[in-house]
């Protein structure tokens, strides 16, 4: 008899590449050649325990011998038996994240083989427990960071949950809650005054800071949650000046309206960078879980805190700020534990200074430990990208001397007085016009500071230091020489790295500008 008519008359449907495979594969997602040799030894087993069945042949050792497998994610696989009854025994589920395994076989009741629970996990109970609060296909659809982000921000928000039942109880004993001779309709003013308050300072600063807030994303989730210790800490002080309670809370009430913008914000750009499968929607919903449960949690905590220093304002705000430096500490650990792999004005400074001092490219990890998040955050060059055009020039004289020498989709005005980089982009100026713009004008910042640079920079920055101040429009122009052998070894750099070049989180404005006074070389 033929493998083929054997095949069917084992099981009727089966079909070979099925079995080796799986289930047909894209190309980008083909098994590995491990993978289909241990599926090929799975399907030799499978024909062989099958003309031992129908010549009575089938012993304790067929029995044994694993007949296919499976496996979810990213998690260890577990392999199919063949039972003395002619059902399946699949092998218990392990997952190798959380560290369970085991050679313990079950047999499932149902068609799907596969029990109650997600595979990967222990047990039914733990499988819904982390399906509630992690996205799905987690680890492997969501970016490395998001583990240690999320651990600590769930320290961070337990914190600030307990400091805020605390702050809540000040500004409801400021207000006149228990006192008999409070008014209420004064009360219900106050708290008027403050959410108006609030809710004007959210537009102003969304208004102000919103552009900003994508790019520096770790700097202003950081500032946010700071601030909102000092909105709280305002807040248990405001009961102690009864006069100036009014104020105090108003004031209290902005800086928070001004850490939900900044908060939410961050937090949404956070999130785009840790969903790794176009799963924005369920990373978020998960997050918002996580915080929910913490949350909870802090409440119940609170119940059993706030009877215990009610009567001691002393005590109340030793504990405030006992939990404010852990609120700090843990928020400076999540933030400090991201790694994100596109490109601001302060990560490409420092890949960019290393690269010139070492001439070797940081990589993604090394240089996000690196970044300040407190201080000294920004370059020593000023660097505006995207201003208008006229701007810059008031003239066709000042024109022509701006256009010369520049062949990228981009004009570059340095003032030296100021180490001021002014950028116009052209209509046609991509991602890679935009970075090598910012590379331009962090190098012609270098020029004024101090460090090693190669030949030909260092030979610029003589000549910036000894020649007058209105010849910078000559060293843009040298620069674009030096830039045209530089910039590829830099760009290619980054990308071996790891670094996502194809886009950035450089501030740019959405200024654009034609010019026909200079041939253009290449668009990008």
């Amino acid at each position: 008899m033929s493998e083929r008519s054997e095949r069917k008359s084992l099981a009727p449907g089966l079909d070979k590449r099925r079995l080796v495979s799986g289930f047909p594969f894209a190309k980008e997602d083909c098994p590995s050649a491990a993978a289909v040799a241990e599926r090929k030894r799975s399907l030799a087993t499978f024909l062989k325990w099958g003309r031992r069945k129908r010549s009575g042949m089938a012993d304790d050792a067929s029995l044994e011998a694993p007949l296919c497998s499976e496996q979810f994610g990213s998690g260890a696989a577990r392999s199919c038996c063949a039972a003395a009854d002619g059902g399946l025994q699949w092998e218990a589920w392990g997952w190798r994240w959380w560290g369970f395994s085991g050679p313990v076989t079950v047999k499932p009741e149902g068609r799907d083989g596969g029990g109650e629970g997600a595979p990967g996990t222990a047990s039914p109970l733990l499988s819904r427990l982390l399906a509630v609060f992690l996205p799905q296909g987690f680890p492997d659809s969501v970016s490395p960071d998001y583990l240690p982000y999320q651990l600590w921000d769930s320290v961070q928000a337990f914190a600030s949950s307990l400091s805020g039942s605390l702050a809540t109880h000040a500004v409801l004993l400021g207000i006149g809650v228990g006192n008999a001779k409070a008014s209420v309709s004064a009360a219900t003013a106050t708290w008027l005054v403050k959410d108006s308050t609030g809710m004007l300072g959210r537009i102003v600063f969304a208004w102000w800071k919103g552009s900003k807030l994508d790019c520096n994303a770790k700097q202003w989730r950081l500032f946010a949650d700071i601030l909102n210790d000092v909105a709280m800490f305002l807040e248990i002080m405001a009961p102690v000046y009864p006069i100036c309670f009014t104020m105090i809370v108003c004031t209290s009430n902005l800086a928070k309206c001004i850490v939900s913008v900044a908060g939410g914000a961050t937090r949404a750009a956070l999130t785009m960078h840790q969903a790794r499968r176009n799963n924005m929607a369920d990373v978020s919903a998960k997050d918002s879980s996580q915080e929910t449960l913490v949350n909870l949690a802090g409440l119940l905590v609170s119940l059993l805190m706030l009877p215990l220093v009610s009567d001691s304002p002393g005590f109340s705000l030793g504990c405030f700020f006992l939990l404010t430096a852990l609120h700090i500490y843990a928020n400076y650990r999540a933030v400090r534990a991201l790694v994100i792999e596109t490109l601001n004005e302060g990560r490409l400074w420092l890949v960019l200074k290393h690269f010139l001092q070492r001439g070797e490219v940081l990589g993604p990890t090394s240089a996000n430990q690196m970044e300040p998040l407190w201080t000294g955050f920004w370059p020593s060059v000023s660097l505006s990208l995207g201003v208008p055009l006229h701007c810059l020039i008031s003239s066709v004289f000042e024109l022509q001397q701006l256009v010369e020498g520049h062949q990228e989709p981009y004009l570059l005005h340095w003032d030296q007085s100021k180490n001021h980089v002014q950028v116009v982009l052209s209509q046609m100026a991509g991602p890679e016009t935009v970075l090598r713009a910012a590379t331009h004008g962090l190098v012609l910042g270098a020029l004024r500071g101090d460090g090693p640079l190669p030949g030909e920079l260092e030979e610029l920055r003589n000549r910036v230091q000894a020649g007058p101040e209105k010849e910078s429009w000559v060293i843009v122009r040298e620069m674009h020489r030096v830039l045209d052998k530089l910039f590829p070894k830099f760009l290619k750099g980054l990308q071996d790295a790891g670094w996502k070049t194809e886009k950035h989180q450089l501030e740019v404005d959405e200024w654009r500008a034609t010019w026909l006074l200079s041939p253009e070389k290449k668009f990008s």
